[in-house]
């Protein structure tokens, strides 16, 4: 949904006194509840209204400066966590009163689907005169929340920001901010405001249909941890529920501890190979662990496809490139960065455009 905008104001019922510390306080009673949920953004004026302290008394907490008691420092950063309050590090600057910087938030540099989110999403901010800063989670939800406080506390225009799963604190900052917000590569669930992407269980679903299709019925699963690549556990989500509306189920499935790689991918199969061994496809969570357990068929001589099928996900360059092309899911990661990015810069409502995927099939499946 949208980040919704108003003019209402708190209502002012009271005076003001001190608290137990001498600071400047408001008295309860004094206004009415802020709730948080985005009506307008949170403001220093805000905090001070529901942590019942003046304003001075919470520029002196959020600065670390000045004299204030523990007891006040404590109900100040209450209050701060409650609103998802996020403070302004230009205020007071000579900066413009129109930002032209997109904060844009990814999960990892090393896996080339997130550079080409970039070069799209960078490519279109540049033709529209805007500005990207960008930071990197590593998949860690806390991190996430971390990073997300950090770029809004820059006032950007807008923030770019990977997967719809998010932390409650994360959720709150971005929706007591005011500022727009475009979730990419991910259609399956609720969104904050834009989201462009795919469905990912789609994807997975139709990665078990055509394995099936091709008349493989040994079918196993390599991954990495589900539990913080939300998309990949949406994707093995389909996966696997297409295979049980055939009366089947994954034959076995290995997922490694590392981040996704080639070589967890090698590792990977060369695992699942060990305890089930007779296997006849592998679908892998990305086409770079896919590449992994073809460098391992290569290895032991493991005939592709005719001894083991392989099929990964997202339709890399180096897929195609392969001896035998990869049977994959391509996905327009590239179209995704820009299209997120023009509908920041433009001002579109809340919208959801599914860009869908293409399934390539390759030879080695």
């Amino acid at each position: 949904m949208a980040l919704p905008r108003s003019d209402d104001k708190t209502r002012r019922v009271g005076g003001r006194g001190m608290d137990e510390g001498g600071n400047e306080a408001f008295a309860t009673g004094d206004a009415e509840p802020f709730d948080g949920t985005g009506r307008r953004p949170i403001t220093l004026a805000d905090v001070a209204r529901e942590a019942r302290v003046g304003e001075s008394t919470v520029s002196r907490v959020l600065r670390s400066h000045g004299s204030f008691s523990e007891k006040t420092r404590a109900r100040v950063e209450a209050a701060v966590a409650r609103l998802g309050y996020v403070p302004n590090r230009i205020a007071g600057t000579l900066a413009s009163t129109g930002s032209r910087l997109i904060g844009i938030v990814i999960p990892s540099l090393t896996n080339i689907v997130f550079p080409d989110l970039l070069r799209g999403a960078t490519a279109a901010l540049e033709q529209e005169g805007f500005q990207s800063v960008i930071a990197v989670t590593d998949y860690d939800q806390d991190r996430e929340e971390a990073v997300v406080g950090s770029l809004l506390s820059w006032r950007p225009a807008g923030l770019i920001v990977t997967g719809l799963e998010h932390n409650p604190g994360t959720r709150r900052r971005l929706a007591a901010s005011g500022v727009r917000v475009a979730e990419l590569l991910d259609t399956d669930g609720p969104g904050l405001d834009i989201v462009v992407g795919y469905s990912n269980r789609a994807a997975g679903e139709a990665s078990a249909r055509h394995l099936v299709g091709r008349g493989y019925r040994r079918i196993g699963y390599i991954g990495h941890d589900l539990t913080k690549d939300r998309r990949a556990a949406k994707r093995y989500a389909g996966f696997r529920d297409a295979l049980r509306e055939t009366g089947m189920g994954p034959a076995g499935e290995e997922r490694v501890a590392s981040p996704s790689s080639v070589e967890a991918g090698r590792q990977g199969l060369a695992a699942l190979l060990e305890r089930v061994p007779d296997l006849d496809a592998a679908y892998f969570s990305n086409d770079d662990m896919a590449l992994g357990g073809y460098f391992h068929c290569l290895a032991h001589g493991i005939a592709v496809p005719g001894r083991l099928a392989l099929f990964g996900y997202n339709g890399l360059d180096v897929g195609r490139l392969m001896p035998q092309p990869l049977a994959t899911i391509r996905t327009p990661r590239v179209e995704a960065g820009a299209t997120a990015a023009r509908l920041l810069c433009t001002g579109s409502p809340a919208t959801v455009v599914d860009l869908g995927f293409e399934l390539i099939e390759g030879a080695t499946a």
